[in-house]
């Protein structure tokens, strides 16, 4: 289960880290393989990139179920 405290390269291990990064690319990140994504939390990306971090967190959960 992903949360929002993880880092995205974690974030990237619960499941299938394509169509994660598919939902983390339609959410804005565009940045995946960056250096800041290896530590950065999920709700650190998604404050710098305004998106809703406990909505993103549903999205990508349900992709990992």
């Amino acid at each position: 289960m992903v949360t929002k405290d993880m880092l995205i390269s974690k974030v990237l291990e619960q499941g299938d880290a394509n169509k994660i990064a598919d939902v983390l690319m339609e959410s804005g990140m565009h940045c995946l393989h960056c250096m800041m994504a290896h530590g950065e939390t999920l709700e650190e990306a998604c404050a710098v990139h305004g998106v809703d971090a406990d909505k993103l967190v549903e999205k990508i959960n349900a992709v990992c179920a």
